[in-house]
């Protein structure tokens, strides 16, 4: 396997542990800024989660792409089981963040030299 698989690949799976951990563990009350900041979280994580596939292996994304929303999709129906709440609004911030990474992912792409990502 290319060494950029294999650096795709463990970014993402770094990611998508440190993702689940974030948002499957019990929710400390901490007042937030604001209203509508926790979606500005999802779509942040989601866009980092989304990036290295994006970048190094452009190819996977049309099997990431839907992995990505179905990881988002699955964490919002655990969350009731761990003491959070499950929330369509939260999976649809996940997918425009999925949306956000790929685009800036295929964006430094095009602005990497080549060799660097062969």
């Amino acid at each position: 396997m290319p060494i950029q698989s294999k650096l795709a690949l463990g970014l993402t799976l770094l990611l998508a542990v440190i993702l689940a951990a974030l948002t499957l563990s019990p929710v400390i009350n901490v007042p937030e800024p604001g209203e509508h900041s926790d979606k500005i979280y999802h779509v942040l994580a989601f866009a980092g989660l989304a990036l290295p596939i994006s970048v190094l292996r452009s190819s996977w994304l049309l099997v990431a792409v839907p992995a990505f929303a179905a990881f988002g999709g699955l964490i919002e129906i655990v969350q009731p089981y761990v003491g959070r709440e499950c929330s369509l609004s939260d999976w649809l911030a996940d997918l425009a963040g999925i949306a956000l990474g790929v685009a800036c992912g295929r964006a430094a792409a095009a602005v990497v030299p080549v060799a660097l990502r062969a």
